[in-house]
């Protein structure tokens, strides 16, 4: 039987924010993998005069895409795309969903020029990687035009009563030091889910990026468990 595993990046974002996952999870599986760029997204921000039911329309255009050759469908959404995910789970009726530092409640956007400094001082200390995620955020804060920000308000607006919906298996994750999404995001998921089989797991040393932070291989090791059981 032939496994489809969607995995929607965030907003502002690419599919670099889900990468070290999607890879840990290809070397271990034979699964088909749909990881799409949201429209004006990517390493290269071109936001303006873009709508998120543009968003919603190629994350969903992927999970067709999957369903043409697969039985089971998992769908993995971040930050943004964990309400995008939700969306399509509720309406497709998905067989499994993971919500990662999914933004249940807005976004921070103050914070985002707050972690710039924090990026300063990673990069430094730090490996390559680490350097590109400043970079690529340091762009993204002067790239992201006010119409934009609106659009993801709408796109948190539009999905959220999906949530009450969705009925498969649920795994939310969520980091305790996410300085954009708080603490209180990943329970009102976890309330508003009225899926009998949910499991919400809060990462000690993670922040925003999750699939990027230091506790990433306990993400790794949670995820592919919650998948192949």
């Amino acid at each position: 039987m032939m496994i489809g595993c969607l995995c929607i990046h965030g907003y502002t974002g690419g599919p670099y924010e889900v990468e070290p996952l999607v890879e840990f999870l290809q070397t271990r599986t034979s699964w088909k993998f749909e990881v799409p760029t949201l429209p004006g997204h990517g390493t290269k921000l071109d936001l303006k005069g873009h709508y998120y039911q543009e968003w919603i329309a190629a994350a969903e255009l992927a999970y067709l895409n999957l369903q043409k050759s697969c039985e089971k469908i998992y769908v993995i959404g971040f930050s943004m795309g964990g309400m995008i995910a939700a969306y399509l789970a509720a309406k497709h009726k998905s067989d499994k969903l993971i919500l990662l530092s999914a933004a249940g409640k807005y976004i921070n956007v103050p914070q985002m020029y707050k972690d710039l400094t924090g990026f300063v001082t990673e990069a430094i200390q730090g490996s390559l990687e680490s350097n590109e995620l400043f970079l690529r955020y340091q762009d993204k804060v002067k790239q992201t035009p006010f119409s934009s920000s609106l659009e993801f308000v709408k796109c948190v607006q539009f999905t959220r009563p999906f949530l009450r919906e969705v009925n498969c298996p649920v795994l939310i994750i969520q980091g305790k030091q996410d300085g954009m999404v708080p603490d209180k995001a990943a329970i009102y998921l976890e309330q508003e889910i009225p899926s009998d089989h949910k499991q919400l797991v809060f990462l000690e040393q993670s922040k925003h990026l999750i699939c990027h932070c230091d506790d990433k291989e306990e993400l790794f090791d949670t995820v592919e468990s919650f998948l192949e059981r």
